[in-house]
């Protein structure tokens, strides 16, 4: 490949990214709507099934049921619990949080993982790693303000999301030697579908209207698109220049919470937001240089 072709790839898992990070909030402004008028476990299930039904009519015609088989169960299945509490929790949340705040919270998971590598990878905790890490708990604290007024338990809840969805990433890279990746696409959300759908019955509430429906079929197909967008993403690219433009949510998060409510994030979700991102982008460059 020329240094022109690969730069050309290096650009598109750019757009990739800030494709990923525009319509995940889209996708979060139609579950906080959605929240409104329907049980959240509801909204959940339409989630984790909407991805798992889609990967399953995109995969099954190409490798069939052969697909499911995995040399580690056991890892496959605790990363699915993860991924269905990781996605709870951030939904539940999100009843009462403002999507900007959410966001910013959960761009804690990046640093939650640097911390878990160690004990679970053998990765060293460098300095300039374990700096990026307090220096994004730091931004987090100023998010959620603990103490004060403006605290919102609900921030606890994407905390949860945070800490799980890192526990997912981390068990993601210990099965990876030992799966296909098709695998474990379709393992990410087989536990959650399956768990949800035998207990949605005890939670059901007909959609009222067409568009509370297509808003519940979006959620699962924005989820699904998105989460494809960021594996492209990482395909076409060092993780070190594409990872940071996952910030880019924030913009669009802050969007999205302005149109559903009017209201834009205080002073203390940019400022803590701006932490978190610069502890990212700072990781993700001497992650780049030292490799």
């Amino acid at each position: 490949m020329t240094p022109a072709q690969r730069e050309q790839n290096v650009l598109l898992g750019i757009g990739f990214m800030m494709l990923a990070a525009t319509i995940l909030p889209v996708m979060n402004g139609f579950v906080q709507w959605l929240n409104l008028r329907y049980p959240p476990e509801q909204v959940v299930w339409a989630r984790i099934t909407g991805h798992l039904v889609i990967m399953l009519a995109i995969m099954l015609p190409r490798s069939g049921l052969r697909v499911l088989a995995t040399n580690r169960p056991a890892l496959q299945f605790g990363r699915s619990l993860c991924q269905l509490s990781s996605t709870s929790f951030y939904f539940v949340g999100l009843v009462t949080l403002p999507l900007a705040k959410a966001a910013a919270v959960g761009f804690l998971a990046p640093f939650i993982v640097t911390l878990l590598a160690w004990p679970m990878l053998g990765e060293r905790l460098r300095a300039a790693r374990l700096a990026a890490v307090v220096l994004g708990f730091i931004g987090v604290l100023v998010v959620i303000q603990p103490g004060s007024d403006s605290f919102q338990v609900a921030s606890l809840l994407i905390l949860g999301s945070a800490v799980t969805n890192a526990l997912y990433q981390v068990l993601t890279r210990k099965v990876a030697p030992h799966d296909r990746p098709e695998t474990s696409v379709l393992w990410s959300a087989l536990v959650g579908g399956v768990v949800l759908t035998l207990a949605v019955p005890w939670f059901w509430t007909t959609p009222a209207t067409l568009l509370d429906l297509a808003a519940f079929i979006a959620v699962g197909a924005i989820g699904a698109a998105g989460h494809y967008c960021v594996a492209r993403a990482f395909g076409l690219g060092p993780a070190a220049v594409i990872a940071p433009f996952h910030y880019w949510q924030i913009v669009s998060a802050t969007i999205m919470g302005v149109l559903l409510t009017g209201l834009w994030p205080e002073g203390a979700t940019w400022l803590g937001a701006a932490i978190i991102v610069g502890a990212g982008v700072f990781l993700a460059i001497n992650e780049g240089r030292r490799r």
